[in-house]
């Protein structure tokens, strides 16, 4: 007669599988000289092959790099930089020996800026850029110092906003002497999920009726609702270049999309010639040593130029080969005999 004692144990018993049990076969391999060598030999080879394609690819795209900050006397801006310049313009001639292959994108670059700095990344209100206008009229602490100015709250608020990149370009080319504007696209520039779920405008036509009541950011020249002029549906917390500012670079020296050049007569590239660009001057960044820089760039099946992955490949490859050949001759001159 069993004891309850004895009952217990058989209802906490797993059924009698044999994968519950653990009778299952199993395999496990034997990892033998014959194996592991030729094994890490074939590794290596085959990511210094992939390496090798990653580099080539890499340096096969077409990069065209211009510095404008204006520090130096001989350059075009370096009038704009005075303390003294407002709504300042300046010029940037260059030349392009070949054709630049399309579609084209055109970045503005910032150095020595840190957009990681803790402080500077929470400075926002998201209730604020999700439309909840009930924030409009009580921004978040976290918007300190650009939280209110005038008494009035500022929408959008918070230092992120209020240092949105502001300066403008226009790209001619130069054909017999006369200047040819070239298109800029700026649709689409900014990642899909900030313009169509983390950030939405207010329910309310005219958009302008959200914002009574409220200020701009300290800095910027218009309001939200009038980023863009030429079009009002790329206006507010969805407007392309305040998406593209609001997702924050992770190291001190970043580029960012400004647009691209994929229309009209330049949507195989930009032919060989000579280009002019002109650039409303207006960010400052020589009091924090920074530098601004527009980048010409093209790119490939695995995106931009960035020889780092080619290299890693490359280096792992090697390391893969060299330690194929040290077990090889570790394996020649030390090996046992096998057992019975």
């Amino acid at each position: 007669m069993t004891t309850m004692k004895e009952e217990g144990n058989y209802a906490n018993r797993p059924s009698n599988t044999a994968f519950t049990q653990q009778r299952l076969p199993a395999w496990q391999p034997m990892l033998s000289a014959g194996v592991v060598i030729p094994g890490f030999l074939l590794i290596g080879l085959a990511f210094i092959g992939i390496g090798v394609g990653l580099l080539i690819t890499s340096r096969s795209i077409q990069v065209l790099e211009l510095d404008y900050t204006g520090t130096e006397t001989s350059s075009p801006c370096y009038q704009c930089t005075m303390s003294n310049q407002s709504n300042c313009v300046c010029k940037l001639s260059f030349s392009i020996g070949t054709l630049f292959k399309g579609p084209v994108f055109f970045y503005y670059g910032l150095t020595n800026y840190f957009q990681n700095q803790r402080k500077y990344g929470v400075s926002k209100d998201f209730n604020q850029l999700i439309g909840d206008v009930s924030y409009f009229k009580s921004p978040s602490s976290d918007c300190q110092p650009y939280q209110r100015v005038n008494g009035k709250p500022i929408v959008p608020c918070g230092a992120i906003a209020n240092s949105m990149f502001n300066d403008t370009f226009k790209l001619y080319q130069i054909i017999n002497g006369k200047e040819e504007l070239v298109p800029f696209d700026g649709k689409g520039i900014a990642w899909w999920t900030d313009y169509n779920i983390k950030y939405r405008n207010p329910d309310y036509t005219p958009l302008k009726n959200a914002f009574n009541d409220t200020e701009k950011p300290v800095f910027w020249t218009k309001p939200a609702y009038e980023l863009d002029t030429s079009d009002a549906s790329n206006n507010g917390f969805i407007n392309q270049d305040f998406l593209v500012w609001m997702r924050r670079a992770a190291l001190p020296n970043f580029r960012k999309l400004y647009r691209r050049i994929t229309e009209g007569n330049y949507k195989d590239g930009l032919p060989a010639g000579n280009y002019s660009l002109e650039i409303s001057y207006n960010y400052p960044v020589i009091s924090f040593e920074g530098t601004k820089k527009v980048t010409f760039s093209n790119v490939s099946w695995m995106g931009g130029q960035n020889e780092f992955l080619g290299i890693a490949y490359l280096v792992i490859g090697s390391m893969c080969v060299v330690m194929s050949v040290v077990m090889l001759i570790v394996y020649a001159k030390f090996r046992f005999p096998e057992e019975d």
